[in-house]
């Protein structure tokens, strides 16, 4: 009995496919929604401008030695950061960011250990037969 062996180029096939279900996934979809709400939003991407703008100004005061002023801005930008962080959509977006990224290290690692146990029963396999026990 001779098994199919796969070639890379078959498997980067399946890997695509696997790619093109997973966004269309109900956590893709609202992440996708709701980073467009975001970037739609004036006053979140007024606040995004302002922590950007402030960050600039941090390098400048990290690169003059400015131990004080390099403080108050790292202050001003946590500030910032945590007023963003409290907005419902950017909590949900940041949930289904963690929802995708969980999504992916689940496929991930079923991949993995099925691999690896399927490599492992085949070489078990392997053990038991005539072939391997007659060296």
């Amino acid at each position: 009995m001779t098994e199919h062996l796969y070639t890379k180029d078959e498997i980067m096939a399946k890997t695509k496919e696997l790619a093109n279900m997973m966004v269309d996934t109900e956590e893709v979809d609202f992440f996708r929604r709701a980073e467009k709400t975001i970037n739609q939003n004036e006053k979140i991407q007024k606040m995004i401008s302002d922590i950007k703008a402030k960050q600039k100004e941090l390098v400048n005061l990290k690169h003059y030695g400015k131990t004080e002023g390099v403080r108050q801005k790292e202050a001003e930008i946590n500030a910032l950061h945590a007023e963003v962080d409290e907005i419902p959509i950017v909590k949900e977006f940041k949930q289904s960011q963690n929802d995708v990224n969980e999504m992916l290290q689940l496929v991930s690692s079923t991949i993995s250990n099925e691999v690896t146990n399927e490599i492992n029963q085949r070489s078990d396999a392997d053990e038991d037969s005539p072939l391997k026990q007659n060296k």
